[in-house]
């Protein structure tokens, strides 16, 4: 299952001589020591901890994994940058570890941020200027003091010259300046959307200083310099990168901090077949991992280390909203212009006897771009829903104003010939012909494309799918290339479909438009992979972006759900409700994970006597 996750942070130029030495005075502060979407804060300024740590948890040991996500350039099957903030190479996994940002999120709120750099931030009254108050004592790992011009100055450079898909969320910063060492004023342009703030607070920081000789867009193998818990301390490009904990961590008794970051080192190994990666994990080459392929699960884990109760198997509950999986269909290509088109290639792909056949019955069908959520449209319309939708009648489908498109059942036979006839009317009423063995466009081209990947864990089921897709005469082929050409063709677009999955939020925000927006779908190295330019999808995403109440945001999202899903810009996959954590007996956590994430590795911790047990001291 390939994940991707939205940047949160990226990289741009050196912008030292647009960093003032201070900045004016904020009209009518208020001061907080937290922020949230909607101003809702779970925890007091004197909070002593988050409820979800465990703050005897001992220090020492490896973690050891694979990525399971990624974010930026990063690449799952290998690395030869280690500046992930940037648009060109595949960054290293794990590079987030040596950076501190302004705040750090709470994992059993949806979206609440305290403070790590800054101790506090005042907000002006038209909401437009924040000023965050720096803790003195923050320091970078050669020992310099992490000041508010660092912070300036990384978020300009984020801004100007970083990921395409952080410079965009970034676009209505108006201006960041130092007020002294202790306080940075980032200012916003009107109208910027409700979670900016937010997303500013959680960028990594970098040494003005450090970058003054150096170009911060190039590709590089020199470690940056960092002020987080962990920094680089060796690694093989390609074949792995390690982490240690640094000894003197200026922030590790802050109450964002306590009873985390425990291991000595945690490390990433990295291979170009999952299969390889699932052989070294039963050898011990790594120790933890979390399975995403049903098929492994089911029959994989009979190896000795399982049955002699070295390798623990665990199943854990998975409250987040589900994950956006599918294959998205790049309108961009001819072939794919027509929904009536995107639709028919979606009716033959059979999910229930895919998933009773190949994947073990493990699965969910996924059918909104909000699914394991209640910003999923379900139903009619509610009064809220069409008050935003209503401009648009004539301009979008009419089942918008219904209810919401999702995928038919088959009836698990593997070529369901209701579906597959219902895939053929629609493809003549595109104006597709068939002539012979072939269905042809309207201009007399074959309907022909190309599955893209750079991993076979979907060949099974693409050979079922590709055969139906055959009966209607289409020409589908799957190719699958290295690392290093898959990412480049992503961020250039140029594929027909590709596979992906997008992490799902409790409080979506501006991030969206880099997903479904049409500004977006122009922008090389952004995640509008499917090319999706709706004028009622922006809409519906300006509406999320400025959403001032819970109540609002859930019904701006339903609206872009029905908006969505009624242009079927992709074949949705499935999701599960859990994590299938499987691991050597050598690892501890907190009784209790928090709501919004595993907190993996920051919450988790070596447990020696578990380690003796099994031999791995």
């Amino acid at each position: 299952m390939r994940r991707r996750t939205f940047l949160a942070g990226s990289g741009a130029a050196l912008l030292a001589a647009r960093v003032p030495a201070s900045g004016p005075a904020l009209a009518a502060e208020t001061e907080h020591h937290g922020l949230s979407g909607f101003g809702d804060l779970k925890y007091p300024v004197d909070f002593p901890r988050f409820a979800y740590v465990d703050p005897m948890a001992p220090k020492g040991g490896t973690f050891s994994a694979t990525l399971s996500t990624t974010t930026g350039n990063q690449a799952f099957e290998t690395f030869n940058t280690l500046n992930i903030y940037v648009l060109k190479g595949d960054g290293a996994g794990g590079m987030d570890l040596t950076f501190d940002t302004l705040m750090v999120r709470a994992l059993d709120e949806p979206d609440a941020l305290y403070g790590l750099v800054a101790r506090s931030v005042s907000v002006s009254a038209d909401g437009l200027a924040y000023r965050f108050r720096l803790r003195p004592q923050a320091r970078f790992h050669d020992g310099s003091r992490l000041t508010a011009r660092d912070v300036a100055f990384s978020i300009l450079t984020l801004k100007e010259k970083g990921h395409p898909q952080i410079a965009a969320v970034l676009r209505d910063v108006a201006g960041a300046s130092a007020d002294g060492d202790d306080a940075v004023v980032v200012r916003f342009a009107p109208g910027r959307s409700r979670d900016l703030p937010l997303l500013v607070a959680e960028l990594p920081i970098f040494s003005e200083a450090y970058y003054r000789s150096r170009g911060f867009e190039a590709s590089t193998l020199e470690p940056p310099l960092g002020s987080g818990a962990y920094r680089v301390a060796r690694f093989e490009v390609g074949r792995f990168i390690a982490f240690e904990r640094v000894a003197d961590y200026w922030g590790a008794d802050l109450p964002v901090t306590v009873g985390q970051n425990n291991f000595s080192e945690i490390r990433y190994e990295y291979f170009r077949d999952r299969d390889v990666a699932f052989e070294a994990f039963k050898a011990g080459t790594f120790t933890w991992r979390e399975e995403f392929t049903a098929r492994v699960w089911a029959t994989g884990y009979d190896f000795p280390a399982v049955q002699e109760g070295r390798v623990k198997r665990e199943t854990v509950p998975d409250h987040t909203p589900s994950a956006t999986q599918g294959w998205f269909l790049n309108t961009r290509r001819p072939v794919f212009r027509d929904p009536r088109i995107r639709e028919a290639v979606g009716l033959a792909f059979d999910f229930e006897w895919s998933n009773q056949n190949l994947m073990y019955g493990a699965y969910t069908r996924t059918a909104s771009f909000f699914e394991k959520s209640d910003l999923k449209a379900e139903g009619m319309p509610s009064p809220e829903e069409l008050a935003l939708l209503e401009p648009y009648r004539g301009k979008v489908p009419d089942e918008v104003f219904g209810e919401p498109w999702s995928p038919p059942r088959s009836d698990g036979s593997g070529q369901d010939r209701a579906l597959l006839r219902r895939a053929d009317g629609l493809l003549r009423q595109a104006g597709c012909t068939r002539d012979g063995g072939v269905m042809k466009l309207p201009d007399g081209q074959p309907l022909a494309f190309e599955f893209l990947d750079s991993s076979p864990v979907f060949q099974p089921l693409l050979q079922s799918y590709i055969k139906n897709l055959a009966l209607l005469g289409i020409r589908a082929s799957s190719r699958l290339v290295d690392a290093a050409q898959y990412q480049a063709r992503l961020k250039d677009f140029d594929f027909d479909v590709i596979s992906t999955r997008f992490g799902g939020s409790p409080t979506p925000g501006a991030g969206l438009r880099e997903v479904y927006g049409s500004r977006a779908a122009k922008v090389p190295g952004s995640q509008n992979l499917a090319g999706i330019e709706n004028p009622a999808a922006d809409a519906m995403l300006d509406r999320i972006a400025d959403a001032t109440s819970r109540a609002d945001l859930t019904t701006a999202c339903r609206a872009l759900d029905r908006v969505l899903r009624a242009g079927r810009y992709w074949v949705p996959m499935w999701y599960s409700g859990t994590h299938r954590l499987a691991l050597w007996d050598l690892y501890g956590r907190p009784r209790d994970l928090p709501r919004y994430g595993l907190g993996v590795p920051a919450l988790w911790w070596h447990d020696a006597d578990k380690a003796r047990k099994i031999g791995r001291t």
